[in-house]
This record gives C-alpha cells, sequence and structure tokens, in this order.
C-alpha cells in the first residue's frame, strides 16, 4: 500500500511539472502555433491521467481491504474505548475541574441578575436577631432538660428488657446507649422535640467483630463510600488464632480445657453468622440487623408498656429505631435509635443508617460516625469563647431557617449536619474573640457564606477526619486524624438533579433569611406563640 501511494505522489508530481499551463505565456519557449507540439503534449497529458486514474482504484480496493478487517474486533475495540474514556472524563469532571463561580452582578445576558444573593450582602439587624433568639430558642432550654432527664430514663428501660430476650448464648450483646444530637449538644431549634441515641451492640462470645474501614490501605472499598467500612463476624478459630474447639471434632473422649462440652457444641451450631451476615459473606448486613433490632425492640416495650401511661409507635417501619412517643395531652417527642457497632475502643461508631443518607445502599457497608468527637469538639472550643458567646446562635438561626425553607419549597439533601459541620471549620480558623455576642450578624453572615461558597465549589470537607486542626485533646484515633479528607458532597454532586435542588433550595433559603427572621420575631412579639411556649409540656 506504502509502494503504490508513492507512485501516485510520483505520477502527480510528474504530471504538475509537464502541464503547458505552469508557465507563464510570455515565458513559454514552445511557439503557440505549432500543433503538432501541443498534440504530443495533450496526449501524454492523457496517459497520465489514466494512469493516476488506475493507481487511485488500486488505493481504493486495498483501503476497502483493510477497513473490512477492522470491521471484524478494531471497530468495537475503539468505541468501547471512546466510550470508556468519556465516561471517566465525566465521573472526574467534578473532581478535578474547580466549579464556576456564578458572577452576582450580571447573568448571561449581562444584565443585573436577580436570582442570585450574596450570603454576604444580607441585611440583618443585630437587635432584632438577640431578640430573635430570646423568643425563639430561650424557651427550649429547661423543657430540653426534662425532655432528656425523661428520655435517658426510658432508654435505660427499654434497653434493659432488650436484654433480657435476648438470648445470652446464641444472640447479640446490647451495650449502652450514646447519646448524640441537637438535643445533646444544646442547639435544639424545633418542636417536637428530638433525641437520637445509639445503642452499641457486640457479638456474644466467643465470636468478634472485625473492620475494614475505607482508609485502611489494605481494603478495597469504593470512592463512592467514603467514610464507610465493613464488619467481619469471626468464627471461633476463623483465623488460627482462636481456640480449635470450634473447628475441629474432638471426638467423645477429648476435651476442651477453656470451653466445656455444651459451649462447643454451641460452636459447632451456632447459626448466628447465617442470621446476621451478608448471604454467602461473613460481613454484617444491615438489613439483617435492622430487622433483628426492630423485633427486639417490639418485644421489649411489650414487657414494660404497663408501666408508661403513653403510646410507642414505629414512625417508619424502613428505620425500626424511628420512635414516636405519644402522651394523652397529645404532646410527642421522637425517639431515635440507631443499632451500631463500636469501632474498637473508641468513640467511633459505625451505623446501620443515616436518615438523611440516600446515596449509600451497600448492605454491607456501615456509615462511620463520629458525632461523640464532633460533640466533645463543640464543648472543647467554648471553654476558649468569650462569654455569651454566638457560635450556638449561628447554628440555630441557620438550622431553623433551613427546616422553615423545607416546609416551603420541600425537603432538599441539605442537612442540618452539614450546617454543623461548616460552623465547626468556622471555630477551628477563626480567633475566639470573633465569636463576642455583639458579633452575631457578622458571624452569621460567615457561616451563610461558608456554606454558600462550599456549594459552589461542590467540597465541603469532613470536621475531623483528615483535618490536622483538630486538638489533641480530642483523642481521634490515629486511622481517622491521618486519613485523606471526606468531601460530604461528593456522593450528592454524583446526582445532578439532587444536587442542583439542594443548591436552589439554598439560595431560596439565603434570599428569604431577613424576611422570615423579622416576621417570627415579630410574631414572637405579640405573644402569638409566647403562651405555648409558657405551657411547655411537663415530663
Amino acid at each position: 500500500m506504502q509502494g503504490a501511494i508513492a507512485r501516485v505522489c510520483m505520477v502527480v508530481v510528474a504530471a504538475i511539472l509537464n502541464h503547458p499551463l505552469l508557465f507563464p505565456n510570455e515565458n513559454t519557449t514552445v511557439p503557440e502555433q505549432d500543433e503538432d507540439l501541443l498534440a504530443r503534449m495533450k496526449e501524454h497529458q492523457a496517459k497520465l491521467e489514466a494512469e493516476q486514474k488506475r493507481l487511485e482504484q488500486e488505493i481504493s480496493q486495498t483501503e476497502k481491504a483493510v477497513i473490512g478487517d477492522l470491521d471484524g474486533y478494531g471497530w468495537y475495540f475503539w468505541s468501547a474505548l471512546c466510550l470508556v474514556i468519556f465516561f471517566t472524563i465525566e465521573v472526574c469532571r467534578q473532581d478535578i475541574i474547580p466549579a464556576e463561580v456564578p458572577d452576582p452582578a450580571e447573568d448571561e445576558d449581562g444584565d443585573c441578575s436577580t436570582g442570585y444573593l450574596s450570603a454576604k450582602t444580607i441585611t440583618l439587624d443585630r437587635d432584632v436577631l438577640n431578640n430573635f433568639c430570646k423568643t425563639r430558642f430561650h424557651p427550649y432550654v429547661n423543657e430540653s432538660g426534662r425532655v432528656r432527664e425523661f428520655i435517658e430514663g426510658f432508654a435505660d428501660d427499654l434497653l434493659e428488657a432488650l436484654r433480657s430476650i435476648c438470648d445470652q448464648e446464641s444472640d447479640l450483646e446490647v451495650e449502652d446507649f450514646v447519646g448524640i444530637g441537637s438535643m445533646f449538644e444544646s442547639w435544639r431549634v424545633s418542636k417536637p422535640p428530638t433525641c437520637d441515641l445509639i445503642v452499641p451492640f457486640s457479638p456474644p462470645q466467643p465470636f468478634r467483630f472485625q473492620f475494614e474501614l475505607w482508609c485502611d490501605p489494605s481494603t478495597e472499598i469504593p470512592l463512592d463510600l467514603q467514610g464507610c467500612g465493613r464488619i467481619q463476624l469471626i468464627k471461633p478459630g476463623g483465623n488460627g488464632t482462636d481456640c480449635l474447639c470450634g473447628s475441629t471434632d474432638l471426638g467423645d473422649d477429648m476435651l476442651c480445657l477453656l470451653h466445656n462440652r455444651n459451649e462447643c457444641e454451641i460452636l459447632e451450631d451456632n447459626a448466628l453468622p447465617e442470621l446476621l451476615c451478608a448471604r454467602d459473606t461473613a460481613f454484617l448486613s444491615k438489613g439483617q440487623i435492622m430487622r433483628w433490632f426492630q423485633i427486639s425492640v417490639s418485644k421489649a416495650w411489650g414487657q414494660i408498656s404497663h408501666k408508661y401511661d403513653f403510646e410507642l409507635a414505629f414512625r417508619n417501619l424502613d428505620f425500626p429505631g424511628a420512635l414516636k412517643v405519644k402522651f394523652r395531652s397529645g404532646k410527642t417527642v421522637v425517639l431515635n435509635l440507631t443499632p451500631a457497632v463500636q469501632f474498637e475502643n473508641t468513640d467511633a461508631y459505625l451505623l446501620s443508617h443515616f436518615p438523611s443518607d440516600t446515596s449509600n445502599s451497600s448492605d454491607t457497608h456501615w456509615q462511620l460516625s463520629l458525632s461523640v468527637y464532633e460533640k466533645n469538639l463543640l464543648k472543647h472550643l467554648a471553654k476558649s469563647l468569650p462569654t455569651n458567646s454566638c457560635h450556638i446562635h449561628c447554628l440555630q438561626i441557620v438550622s431553623f431557617l433551613h427546616k422553615k425553607q423545607t416546609t416551603l419549597t420541600g425537603r432538599s439533601a441539605l442537612s442540618s449536619y452539614h450546617i454543623k459541620t461548616a460552623l465547626l471549620h468556622l471555630l477551628l480558623s477563626k480567633r475566639p474573640a470573633m465569636w463576642q455576642p455583639q458579633n452575631l450578624d457578622s458571624r452569621l453572615r460567615d457561616l451563610l457564606s461558608f456554606l454558600q461558597q462550599s456549594l459552589e465549589e461542590k467540597r465541603l470537607y469532613h470536621a475531623v477526619v483528615g483535618n490536622p486542626h483538630i486538638p489533641v485533646e480530642i483523642l481521634v484515633p490515629k486511622i481517622i486524624r491521618t486519613a485523606e479528607p471526606i468531601n460530604l458532597f461528593r456522593p450528592l454532586v454524583l446526582q445532578r438533579h439532587v444536587y442542583a435542588k439542594m443548591e436552589e433550595h439554598f439560595e431560596e433559603m439565603v434570599r428569604n433569611t431577613s424576611v422570615l427572621v423579622q416576621e417570627y420575631t415579630s410574631h414572637f412579639s405579640n405573644g402569638h406563640v409566647r403562651h405555648e411556649f409558657s405551657s411547655a409540656e411537663q415530663i
């Protein structure tokens, strides 16, 4: 084929050089009247054109033969390769290319934009904000204390009943609960009271748990499951270091010096892995655990219900610990019991579910919760802040605005956890003196601006994971402290419609901030809601 192309090039060059029109008429040495010479030149030109056509036909036939060979597998290979490259670029585009920050001054047509409002330009009156906090949040202080006291007593009673119905030899062991969330961090913003409790459990002896976190180099966990881990249920003798009586037939004449005969029979016939692990794996199944937890809580409530003068109902069957306590007076308390596994001997827990997290559909990947460390971090930072600092009020105001915007435009992926994460970042980056109570309006703008910028950049990093600014007094485990930072927005960015709705939700919230604060402050000042707080439920 290369030889044919070379011959064609030579023919073309020869034809050009011998063409009669190549040189101007005034420079020609051939008389125009010599008809014989012109006839010979035309004949020679015709032969060259015929040779050129013949060579072009050869090249065309050769190309068809080559293309025919590629039609088999080569075409599919290159098509598949192009598709893979396009898909890879599309998936990585959000993490590689920084988001374009919209210009608040102009829109696409160059006109002044009325849709975008920078949080830094919000008009906030300091006196109105202070009055808003006093009338809206202060009445919850005493009420929240009574609710916590009631919930802690009731939860202790419920879990004690749950332990009594569990089989001590073949069932999970329930440990003491841990309180997290706004009720236990003193920034509650709305009614009804909501209490979030983590309920750790552990396997019966001699089983144990082994963990595989996303940040462990030896594990392979997808990027979209950052912040997750798997829990392996280890059987006795399963790794060569436990007692062999569970995996070896000792016979009738031999005894294990560590376990009696009844215990050895349990090890051989125990169905715990089949009941709690995903099919054909040794990893703990979230679905199986939630099913076990729901059945156990129902039985436990049946044993103690006669002691209480209220109703207990499941709010959501998909989340077995989502309960609602309803009193005869009509008042309610929302109680969320979340089954979890304690990560080794730390205050980190692997949770069976996050109600606000819809991106994790894996049955064996558990979400890591560092809520206890975040609660301790909030307390630790508060010690260095001025008296009556404004950081809690900032968190309460933005959370309140988020809830009110949700009632206006519907639910979005934005959560109060995102807001608290943004506040922790600001507390770590700003001097304590900047959180004076008279700076409430400025710090509120900072918090809204931080969230707005994070949404525009599509990045909001976890406050604890991989953060070098966390004080050593918080005692974050090394594997978590040295891990790569986690972008909380990454799973949402991959769901474009979900992320777009979250951005729209926040922009609407920013536009409505001044109006909502002014409206609810005036509403409370007129006394329409003050009476409701004065008759807060007595528990």
